[in-house]
């Protein structure tokens, strides 16, 4: 059984494509880094996908799918970012009433960090095909006051990243890929 984390990997204009969707990506693989640094064993497999060719037509997630949709009822939910890194508020969630309500009992534990919310559905292109199909999603939802000043523009560079904004982020991503990859029971659907 199978918790994804994940961001992607195709800067394919001006910038660097360090926010959109760098950050994605940095947040996903130091999610991962984090829980193994701590030596903490989840009863799932917690698995970063960086995708690419999102611009694209999401051709990478596609082909992701095509090549496990065959194994779907074994992902327990799939976790994107793709919204810059800045100060994180809380997820989008898209599933059923019951693991929305396990989700949002997840998300007490970012109290300490005030990042409690659980808003409507998930977004992402790159985790669309899964929710489509019925596997819970979720979306890291920030502050996008000044996502478009860098989105596709010559200023989206390391500089836009704010270390602390993202250490919030990939706590938010680390907490809750965690949670459920340890759970007994994978969400409901």
């Amino acid at each position: 059984q199978i918790v994804l984390v994940s961001g992607h990997l195709d800067s394919w204009d001006v910038g660097q494509g360090a926010m959109d969707d760098g950050g994605g990506a940095f947040i996903s693989w130091e999610a991962l880094s984090l829980i193994k640094d701590l030596g903490l064993r989840p009863k799932r497999t917690l698995r970063l996908v960086l995708w690419t060719a999102e611009e694209q037509g999401g051709i990478g997630a596609e082909q992701y799918y095509q090549l496990h949709k065959e194994n779907i009822s074994n992902f327990d939910i799939v976790m994107e970012s793709d919204e810059g890194t800045f100060r994180p508020s809380g997820l989008g969630f898209t599933g059923n009433a019951k693991a929305r309500d396990i989700v949002t009992e997840i998300m007490t534990l970012l109290q300490p960090i005030n990042v409690t919310d659980v808003y409507g559905d998930a977004d992402g292109t790159d985790i669309n095909y899964w929710m489509r199909d019925g596997v819970p999603g979720a979306s890291l939802h920030d502050d996008l006051s000044k996502y478009f000043w860098f989105h596709h523009s010559q200023g989206d560079t390391m500089t836009v990243q704010d270390p602390n904004q993202m250490n919030l982020c990939a706590a938010v991503w680390a907490v809750v890929s965690y949670v459920i990859a340890d759970m007994e029971e994978m969400l409901p659907r």
